[in-house]
């Protein structure tokens, strides 16, 4: 009996084995780490900036003395935590994971610097295979990391997972427009302009092409929360942001 053809997923223009996947997006994030926070601001004209914090507004941390665990996947350098920890209480305790540990190495050097530090713990390890308890934290963030997981299903159910009852999970990610009228200046941009501004600071466009076609075959912001459904998230909904170009998707677990 012949074996089961292994599952293949999507990276840049082409197919690959399920299991090569993640290797080469931490090749691409090693790349980009050191210039990661320029290179998001220079992709977005800043825009990243309101986006990310729309999603801390939305997560409504308590800034009481209330005990509150935040984890934040794919956090990469930090960003969401560091916003979240500004808005939040003392008892507001917060895990950074991330999978890169180039990423990770910039996010310690800057946590080393804020006052709320000994309130974040930033672990490496696997949005597929959380190293948490089941029930164990109130609110689930990932801010344009969820694309880059292999199997995005399996990284839903972990949230959905490790997430208390009556627990808030919010995905920022970027998408395609709604807008049609937007949709050849958007798809100029990502395909001609963005891998050149990535040359142009990091010496290599080559990763800024991946992303661009890491966004070009995300799942519609539709099947996407159809995805959050089949993990047995209640109360799925998103917000489209800019024309479309970034959503906002939010679920709870009941």
């Amino acid at each position: 009996m012949s074996a089961s053809p292994e599952k293949t997923v999507p990276f840049g223009q082409e197919n690959i084995p399920l299991h090569e996947k993640q290797g080469r997006v931490d090749g691409v994030f090693h790349a980009v780490a050191p210039k990661y926070d320029l290179m998001n601001d220079l992709m977005s004209a800043g825009l990243h900036r309101a986006w990310r914090n729309l999603m801390i507004a939305a997560a409504s941390v308590p800034k009481n003395n209330r005990t509150f665990h935040h984890l934040d996947v794919a956090g990469g350098t930090g960003d969401i935590v560091f916003r979240l920890q500004k808005r939040a209480g003392t008892n507001v305790k917060s895990t950074l994971l991330d999978i890169n540990a180039s990423m990770l190495d910039v996010a310690r050097q800057e946590l080393a610097t804020k006052d709320f530090a000994d309130r974040v713990e930033i672990i490496e390890g696997n949005a597929e295979a959380l190293p948490f308890e089941d029930k164990s934290h109130d609110l689930y963030t990932i801010a344009f990391g969820i694309r880059n997981v292999p199997d995005i299903q399996k990284a839903l159910s972990e949230a959905r997972r490790v997430l208390k009852i009556g627990g808030h999970f919010l995905c920022l990610e970027l998408s395609q427009t709604d807008v049609p009228i937007l949709e050849g200046g958007y798809r100029f941009y990502s395909d001609t302009l963005l891998p050149k501004i990535g040359e142009w600071v990091t010496g290599d466009g080559s990763p800024y092409a991946y992303l661009k076609d890491s966004i070009r075959r995300f799942p519609s912001k539709d099947n996407f929360a159809a995805m959050l459904r089949e993990a047995g998230f209640e109360k799925v909904s998103y917000e489209s942001l800019a024309g479309g170009i970034c959503a906002l998707h939010s679920a709870w677990r009941i």
